[in-house]
């Protein structure tokens, strides 16, 4: 098993079509009713980052077969390096994992990294394999996913218009208009500081460049944004925003991102009515959507009850480890 660094910018294209093939088939062993990837945009979404931010990329390479068999990448976020490791399920087990899961923790200590973590889907073979080397659970949220064959749109249609006087809710696909980006980011401000044990792991934006930022990666990623706004009318606030995306990787499941209602506005409908706005506009933005997945904390009540209320089912739970690299390095030095 041969363990080297990955430019997915450079790499060949037949590289990138075997990654895929792993990918797929690590998804249709652990997650099948996940939908496969495509190659579409992959290699942006792999190399394409904000500013400050980089992602190293690592493969395992069978040396028999010439064949991608796993992958590795790390983020270097902040004061935290994000991991992704994924292993063919026909290589399990051979040491390619402990061989990426090293590349990536020895360049994180070069870097001066002293933190690293990573989502791990509970029922998978990632959580015996994080938890051998050290990782520690930090922070646990609920998956929750909408089947739209499912959804009753004449219900909907009444949460849509449930909301306070007083409120109007705006759509943007492809994100706000540069004259609510300030409102949009202070909005977020207000709610940064309610601190659930989340480890930002999906770092949100909460200034207007950051904000400008994220959405230009997002496209760059081949990720198209949809946002959905309440603004009350008396201030021009934004009182709450809902936020999706739908990669192009795997174009049939949305993935929903923040919902956020600010704590003055909370008690007047304004998370049910965006969220199912949301649902109308992506039903025909995104003819081929199948479904929408979620996460939540599972001390969010209130988000979880409108969930439900949508007919969003829960489907895993998912918890993010995180581990020091210095212990990290030492554990799998004394391994090998």
């Amino acid at each position: 098993m041969i363990v080297r660094e990955w430019d997915p910018r450079t790499a060949p294209q037949s590289e990138v079509e075997s990654l895929l093939a792993t990918l797929n088939a690590v998804l249709a062993a652990d997650l099948p009713d996940d939908p496969p990837w495509q190659d579409v945009s992959l290699r942006e979404y792999l190399a394409e980052t904000m500013r400050h931010e980089r992602r190293i990329c690592w493969v395992a390479e069978d040396d028999s077969a010439g064949k991608l068999v796993g992958h590795a990448n790390v983020l270097l976020l902040g004061d935290i390096g994000v991991v992704e490791v994924w292993v063919h399920p026909a290589a399990r087990r051979r040491g390619a994992g402990r061989a990426l899961l090293g590349a990536l923790a020895r360049r994180a200590h070069a870097e001066g990294f002293s933190s690293l973590g990573v989502e791990v889907v509970c029922g998978t073979p990632a959580v015996e394999f994080y938890e051998a080397h050290g990782f520690r659970c930090a922070y646990v949220e609920t998956r929750s996913v909408l089947d739209l064959s499912t959804v009753d749109w004449d219900a909907l249609g009444e949460m849509a218009r449930g909301i306070a006087a007083g409120y109007r809710v705006e759509f943007y696909p492809g994100g706000p208009p540069e004259e609510l980006i300030e409102a949009y980011a202070r909005a977020k401000a207000e709610v940064r500081d309610d601190d659930d044990g989340d480890l930002d792991l999906r770092p949100s934006s909460y200034d207007p460049q950051r904000l400008r930022d994220s959405l230009d990666t997002l496209h760059r990623r081949g990720m198209k944004p949809y946002i959905v706004l309440a603004i009350h009318e008396a201030t021009g606030a934004v009182a709450g925003l809902t936020e999706v995306v739908v990669p192009a990787q795997h174009p049939t499941r949305a993935d929903q991102y923040d919902t956020i209602v600010v704590p003055a506005h909370r008690g007047y409908g304004v998370a049910r009515a965006i969220k199912a706005r949301m649902l109308f506009e992506l039903r025909a933005a995104e003819p081929g959507l199948v479904d929408v997945q979620t996460w939540n904390a599972q001390v969010n009540e209130p988000l979880l009850k409108v969930n439900a209320e949508l007919g969003f089912q829960p489907d895993r739970e998912w918890r993010e480890y995180e581990a020091d690299v210095t212990e990290l390095v030492h554990r799998l030095n004394s391994q090998t």
